[in-house]
């Protein structure tokens, strides 16, 4: 089954990725008055902001048949379907999951930010929540 990541949130966090690698290799190969320890912080650093973006980029919601597998900017968890109760945007720029025990799940890989595809994306994934959780007694 094909994952749901996010569109825009993955450009714009591959574009800040090249940008920070790119002006912290600049900043530390052209300013000659730079400590040993002023060039480790500034490595550092953009080792740090890379490694940020990188965790955006690589928000999913991986489905199979069994469940979902949520993977959000620093927790990854996994529920089954039977777990959801629903699957809906709410208030928040990302889709939520209500679970059977009364709590709430953001999936960021579908965020509001990406219009349309996010609506689409959305369906796709109640879709997928209704039909592996169907009984016999639905319509």
């Amino acid at each position: 089954m094909e994952p749901f990541r996010p569109h825009l949130a993955r450009v714009s966090a591959f574009a800040l990725i090249a940008l920070v690698t790119l002006a912290t290799a600049a900043l530390v190969v052209l300013m000659p008055d730079l400590t040993a320890l002023d060039r480790t912080g500034f490595v550092l650093l953009g080792a740090l902001v890379v490694w940020f973006c990188w965790r955006q980029a690589s928000v999913a919601a991986l489905p199979d048949e069994d469940g979902l597998t949520v993977r959000n900017l620093l927790v990854t968890t996994r529920v089954s379907w039977a777990q959801i109760v629903s699957v809906r945007f709410g208030d928040r720029p990302w889709v939520q999951l209500d679970l059977a025990d009364g709590d709430t799940l953001a999936v960021m890989g579908v965020q509001r930010a990406d219009g349309e595809r996010a609506q689409v994306q959305a369906r796709r994934l109640a879709t997928l929540h209704a039909e592996r959780t169907r009984t016999p007694t639905d319509d």
